[in-house]
């Protein structure tokens, strides 16, 4: 039951900063049709999750508790890749195919370039 609650609190906190940032996205990018908000939202949980993972796996960093609370909580209520799905499937749905496939090509090569990318840099530190 305290992992449930720890997960829990953390997706509440992943989920309230994706809405701050997202809004912040968009209140620069107002008026167009590609998901910026998601883009950045979903490459930032990468490289936050690569380079704790990296501090995790290379510096024993993390128990086992705050592992799920910012591992599974925050970051999995940060992350959307179901809000991913959602906007590709909107653009290919009200037509614009190349911008759906753009957004399936820079949500998953720039956010597995942002995991590889955190990971590495905590050899740096």
């Amino acid at each position: 039951m305290e992992n449930v609650l720890l997960a829990g609190l953390g997706g509440f906190i992943g989920t309230v900063f994706r809405f701050l940032l997202n809004n912040l996205v968009y209140h620069y990018l107002p008026s167009t049709s590609f998901p910026y908000g998601t883009l950045v939202v979903n490459v930032l949980g990468c490289l936050i999750i690569g380079f704790l993972n990296g501090l995790a796996d290379n510096r024993g960093m993390f128990t086992a508790d705050l592992r799920i609370f910012i591992f599974i909580g925050i970051l999995g209520g940060f992350t959307t890749f179901s809000s991913f799905g959602y906007d590709t499937f909107g653009l290919a749905r009200s037509g614009q195919l190349w911008l759906a496939g753009l957004n399936i090509f820079l949500q998953i090569f720039l956010g597995l370039s942002a995991v590889i990318l955190g990971y590495i840099s905590t050899r740096l530190l």
